[in-house]
């Protein structure tokens, strides 16, 4: 990436944080984080329910790797050689409420930029901001277009903040949620308060992500479809219907209705450990679609002398994953979270990464202990493993949806550790530094160690 075009995606950058700066002179506030405060009937009384809100945010990141050991390169491996890439987006966010309980939410967005080596060579890839389609240049984007209905069910009411693609409002804790249009699975499913956004905490795919959850998406992450969310005391329930992309990893999604699919549910259960609050979640997810097996793919090219494609063998087949998320508060300004997740590992990544079994931990730690409550860090360990079929495919040359380094000698498991610390500069703006280690990228333990810094600059009100 030039010179030119990073300080072009910083002038970008610094143009919509000029729009806060100015809202903040005139006495708009920042926008708060989401959150359902309990409240009395008299309190919700005095809530002001929004009919409509305009919100933006802007991030830029700058991510750096200053190169490592690597026996050799293939056509998806990351440069062992120092590189440096940048990412910006600003995004939109443009909601209206018809009836009670509805919203509607439009994001327009501007994207540019690439991960490093174009978002390939690593199945945990280092940053989230980074998309599986680049530019050089900004371009527009329709992010996300849905619809939401809340149905009150009864019990205890809440005070719902405004913040981003969510009208201020009450609810109850009882309720049914319905949501469809475009919009990213893990928007509603898989959810983490610790890890989650690659906006605001950690970079890490597989630390914001189940790195084994293959979530039907295009190249930006986002699809068609629906999901309904149950809330009964301390249990939710939530299922959902999505579209897959026309092709494993491509641009556009398929527009037949269920015709290549994703099924997704997910039980949550919210506990109280020594006083601390904590909520554990079970996920399971099915995919039908065009999609291709290591196996067959080996022998197909072991036949005709050449190196093996899942994309040579692909037949409409079925795709299942299972999946653990743990979040618990520990202290008041301490929380921890833990995911883990295992899926089919003889079928071909459709959407997400090329991980099979996947295991992450880690702590969110806020400020209040060096005296900067809004402060935030954090610091996440990943161990992630793919097949035996997997690793015969990769070793006689076959390219995943993100990584293939044309052989695989020694394969060994991916081991990512990240650490960040996010600071607010003012009310609406955060700067942010992040380190990721990652041993044995793309399971080859013949590259790598690899280090990558980034520097993440964020607005949003």
């Amino acid at each position: 990436m030039t010179v030119t075009t990073r300080i072009s995606s910083l002038a970008l950058f610094f143009g919509i944080l000029a729009a806060p700066i100015l809202s903040h002179a005139q006495g708009v506030s920042p926008t708060p984080q989401p959150q359902a405060t309990p409240v009395t009937p008299e309190q919700a009384d005095e809530v002001t329910t929004e009919r409509w809100a305009v919100h933006l945010q802007s991030t830029f990141t700058e991510q750096f790797s200053p190169g490592f050991p690597a026996r050799y390169s293939g056509a998806q491996s990351l440069p062992s050689a120092a590189n440096g890439r940048e990412t910006f987006d600003a995004t939109a966010y443009l909601g209206v409420r018809p009836w009670a309980g509805a919203e509607i939410w439009y994001n327009p967005e501007i994207d540019q930029g690439f991960g490093l080596a174009n978002s390939f060579g690593v199945a945990g890839f280092l940053s989230g901001e980074a998309y599986k389609a680049g530019a050089q240049d900004p371009y527009f984007l329709n992010a996300r277009a849905f619809f939401r209905q809340t149905i009150d069910l009864g019990g205890e009411l809440q005070k719902l903040d405004p913040d981003l693609n969510q009208l201020g409002s009450t609810q109850t804790a009882n309720r049914l949620v319905i949501t469809a249009g475009k919009f990213s699975i893990v928007d509603v499913f898989d959810n983490n308060k610790y890890a989650h956004d690659p906006r605001n905490d950690f970079l890490n795919w597989s630390v914001i992500d189940m790195g084994t959850f293959d979530y039907a998406a295009n190249g930006w992450g986002t699809t068609y479809g629906a999901s309904a969310e149950l809330y009964k005391n301390d249990w939710a329930f939530r299922v959902g219907a999505f579209n897959l992309s026309a092709q494993p990893n491509g641009k556009n999604i398929d527009p037949r209705i269920l015709g290549q699919f994703e099924l997704v549910g997910e039980l949550e259960e919210s506990h109280t450990i020594w006083a601390q609050p904590g909520k554990l979640r079970f996920l399971y997810w099915l995919m039908r679609g065009e999609l291709g097996t290591y196996d067959q793919a080996v022998a197909l090219g072991q036949a005709t002398s050449t190196t093996p494609a899942t994309g040579n063998v692909r037949t409409y087949k079925s795709k299942d994953g299972l999946g653990l998320n743990l979040e618990q508060q520990i202290a008041e300004d301490v929380g921890y979270f833990l995911r883990a997740g295992i899926t089919q590992g003889s079928v071909e990544e459709d959407a997400f990464t090329d991980v099979d079994k996947s295991l992450q931990t880690g702590f969110a730690v806020m400020g209040k202990r060096w005296h900067r409550p809004d402060d935030t860090a954090g610091m996440a360990f990943v161990v992630n493993t793919i097949s035996h079929a997997a690793k015969i495919y990769f070793a006689a040359g076959g390219l995943g949806g993100i990584i293939g380094d044309g052989a695989l000698v020694n394969a060994g498991p991916e081991q990512i550790f990240e650490l960040y610390d996010a600071l607010p500069i003012l009310k609406y703006f955060h700067v942010t530094g992040d380190y990721q280690l990652v041993n044995h990228p793309a399971y080859n333990a013949d590259r790598g160690p690899v280090s990558a810094l980034a520097l993440r600059l964020h607005a949003a009100f």
